[in-house]
């Protein structure tokens, strides 16, 4: 990559090192030390956001103030935050960490979203299962609160519709006391926990369901949690394997091998999305020669 600047790029991102997405965040921000440390030319400014969106609020305007590019936080409802303050401030955020549709597309000019909408989360499993023959099994959607949730369910009885496939859809809350009829599917959309609780319960249940997919299965502490974990389908923005040469920042085997001489487990899709972030970011600069919201590349 050619970056025009003659000074260090400072790269700045609020991630969640504490609190209830610091399983990602920590991820996030080792991820960015890998990348740093691969290119050479960069300076991080990274603060701890707490899981917080007050303190979120506190520390990003010292981050942005110290930054060139400002990377988002974890989570949409952080990221939603973060780009509501950016509009506000005049800030232009490189979103990596929300995926909620209204992220990626309420916040034009100040907010770049480098991430597959919430809304097409379901799409690949749904695709599954009309593969696999199942349009005659209902789908069970379980969602947790909140617009995250909500979106997901919404793009997935969207997508079931086109494929014929017939749905119900219930919140985390709402399933504990209900008891589905075989033959049924389950599409879990919810926090970490909340998938988890909801898996145990439908594995509890007289009729399972025949196939499962949940967004807390794309990363790999998951199956830590669960007796049997096998044969349940994730949801992630990445996944190791891709035999194709990156056009931008490091090649695949090469970040994976410098993240784990940390004496860290394999990345999960937090982390590489983190860096994919960056390095977009960091190309955008060296083709606009500069840092100025109103200079790079429109969203």
């Amino acid at each position: 990559m050619t970056n025009l600047r003659t000074a260090p790029l400072r790269v700045g991102a609020c991630l969640s090192i504490s609190g209830q997405y610091a399983r990602f965040g920590k991820q996030a921000a080792r991820a960015l030390e890998v990348w740093a440390d691969w290119h050479g030319a960069v300076e991080l400014v990274i603060e701890d956001d707490e899981s917080s969106r007050r303190t979120l609020h506190t520390v990003l305007p010292s981050v942005a103030a110290r930054s060139d590019v400002l990377l988002g936080p974890y989570s949409t409802q952080l990221a939603r935050a973060a780009a509501q303050l950016a509009t506000q401030e005049g800030w232009l955020l490189w979103n990596q960490g929300g995926s909620g549709d209204d992220v990626e597309t309420d916040y034009p000019g100040h907010c770049v979203s480098i991430l597959s909408p919430t809304s097409r989360y379901g799409d690949p499993f749904l695709r599954h299962l009309a593969d696999a023959d199942a349009a005659g099994s209902e789908l069970w959607i379980v969602r947790a609160t909140g617009s995250f949730g909500r979106q997901v369910a919404e793009g997935a009885q969207s997508m079931a519709a086109d494929l014929r496939i017939g749905t119900r859809v219930v919140t985390a809350e709402q399933f504990e006391s209900v008891q589905p009829s075989a033959p049924w599917n389950l599409l879990s959309v919810g926090r970490f926990e909340d998938d988890i609780a909801t898996v145990r319960r439908a594995h509890s249940l007289s009729t399972p369901p025949s196939t499962i997919c949940t967004v807390a299965a794309g990363v790999r502490e998951f199956a830590d949690h669960l007796e049997d974990p096998e044969g349940i389908y994730g949801i992630a923005q990445w996944f190791p394997g891709n035999p194709m040469p990156p056009m931008l920042g490091p090649a695949e085997a090469d970040f994976l091998r410098a993240y784990g001489a940390q004496g860290t487990s394999m990345p999960d899709y937090p982390a590489v999305q983190a860096v994919a972030g960056a390095v977009i970011a960091e190309h955008c600069v060296a083709q606009a020669g500069g840092t100025a919201r109103d200079a790079l590349p429109p969203p």
